[in-house]
């Protein structure tokens, strides 16, 4: 292995793990003793780790400013899944064949690849790891729009306005929002706003997928009102009030009980340490310096 490559595996075996010692450095990157010695040297000279005594410890940035201030898919992948399993699947079952879907970017909606995974549509989705996931699993077409990979997020945005998905138009919008309040729909991010109103457009029904906790988030940024949601599909858990408030705006709500297992049980097309180690992958290489590539290779 050259050196750049194996000081950059390196410190991501430093990111997975926080700390190694040299005998596992050695183990995992099939290096001698000496070798890796010196690639710790070299990168704590640059500040790329700390050294500890007999081998290394994990250094980030303390501090980075990320493009999207929105919560990581990664962080909330863990949140409420079994909610979300059930709420997933409860949407996937209001999808027919031949029928043409949007379904943004979020863990909750993520959860619907593995109940869509027998199904035969035409899905334009903004989540990556759901294009990727539904491309192995099932003969459904898919259909990205053009734009930039946030991996924190799991989401492919467009900075532009006539993107692919001006060309697309679903019966139905399968949704995951930060937030619900009286006033509508709330996001944390512009970008996130942005994206998501060009897909909003493209929809006849909306149709958002809430887990309980929902309701009591809130954020600075409005996505559109409750006039524009046709159904909310979230868990018993959902408070009375909520549910009612709800349905004064001519919202139906369907409230799911939450499933008894979580989803990596007895789910095939689910498998939460594939995509909990995808996503911190993605995650890891927003974290490290972009400027890092260039330096190890220039040492090279």
């Amino acid at each position: 292995m050259v050196n750049h490559k194996r000081r950059k595996r390196l410190l991501k075996l430093l990111a997975e793990h926080q700390t190694a010692t040299v005998q596992q450095l050695v183990e995992w990157l099939n290096a001698s003793p000496a070798t890796v010695r010196r690639d710790i040297s070299w990168l704590a000279a640059r500040n790329l780790l700390t050294r500890t005594r007999g081998g290394a410890e994990n250094l980030l940035p303390k501090k980075r400013q990320f493009p999207l201030s929105s919560e990581t898919f990664q962080n909330n992948i863990q949140c409420f899944a079994a909610r979300k399993r059930a709420i997933a699947r409860h949407a996937a079952g209001m999808c027919a064949d031949g029928e043409t879907i949007i379904i943004n970017g979020g863990t909750t909606t993520f959860m619907m690849a593995e109940f869509l995974a027998d199904k035969h549509l035409k899905i334009l989705t903004n989540s990556f790891l759901m294009a990727e996931r539904l491309l192995v699993s099932s003969e459904n077409e898919i259909i990205v729009p053009g734009g930039k990979v946030y991996r924190e997020q799991n989401v492919i945005l467009s900075p532009f306005d006539n993107d692919i998905t001006q060309h697309h138009y679903a019966g139905k919008m399968f949704m995951s929002v930060y937030g619900l309040s009286l006033l509508g729909l709330m996001e944390a991010d512009p970008l996130l706003i942005q994206a998501e109103k060009r897909l909003i457009s493209q929809a006849e029904e909306l149709v958002v997928l809430a887990d309980s906790s929902k309701f009591a988030r809130k954020a600075g940024l409005i996505l559109c009102g409750l006039d524009r949601v046709s159904t909310v599909i979230t868990d018993t858990g959902a408070s009375d009030k909520a549910v009612q408030t709800l349905e004064q705006y001519g919202v139906k709500v369907v409230a799911v009980e939450p499933d008894d297992v979580a989803p990596d049980v007895g789910a095939p097309f689910f498998n939460p340490q594939y995509d909990l180690q995808s996503a911190a992958l993605f995650q890891l290489d927003a974290q490290l310096d972009p400027r890092l590539d260039t330096q190890l290779e220039a040492a090279h």
